[in-house]
């Protein structure tokens, strides 16, 4: 597997609305895409839960990276482009999850990032991660790393955000799941 995202900064007076449309109008249009496990639609709205800013931050799980190639060189990522400019895009690898059919009622996505520090071996150390990772009720969640930063991301689905008062993240309004 291997998970992509970019995150589109928009204008602070950009009305989420036309995201919020573009989503309900589009949404269904990678339902079933190939080599995608799934794909949320997720937004930033300045102001709703501390974020101070707009965005639209799709992040896609991809199989392999056969899809994720269809989906930038054969023209599906040229609508991104025309629509918003050239944007960057993480890359990360899937290390763990816990993730079921579950997902599909949830209306948030809590990130939280932490740093992979130097070390002497990275023997056991997805166990360790898994050790440390915040208990946020039964939310399902999966792990995302980054060799490249040496960075790990958490992505916690949540239904109710009073799960994730004591802890410090990013929380995404999800808009619509494919699969």
């Amino acid at each position: 597997m291997i998970a992509s995202q970019y995150k589109i900064i928009l204008p602070s007076d950009y009305d989420m609305e036309i995201i919020n449309s573009r989503v309900k109008n589009n949404g269904h249009k990678t339902d079933g895409f190939y080599g995608l496990k799934f794909k949320l639609y997720l937004t930033i709205k300045k102001g709703e839960n501390n974020n101070l800013q707009n965005s639209y931050c799709p992040l896609y799980i991809w199989k392999d990276i056969e899809g994720l190639n269809k989906f930038f060189f054969n023209g599906f990522y040229d609508n991104i482009i025309s629509s918003f400019g050239w944007q960057q895009v993480s890359i990360g690898i899937p290390l763990f999850d816990n993730i079921s059919n579950k997902i599909y009622d949830n209306k948030y996505l809590f990130e939280i990032t932490r740093d992979i520090e130097p070390q002497e071996s990275l023997n056991n150390f997805k166990a360790k991660i898994k050790e440390s990772l915040p208990l946020i009720g039964d939310s399902e969640y999966i792990v995302i790393y980054n060799p490249d930063k040496w960075k790990y991301t958490v992505f916690y689905f949540i239904d109710d955000l009073n799960k994730v008062k004591s802890e410090k993240g990013i929380i995404y309004n999800i808009l619509h799941i494919s699969s």
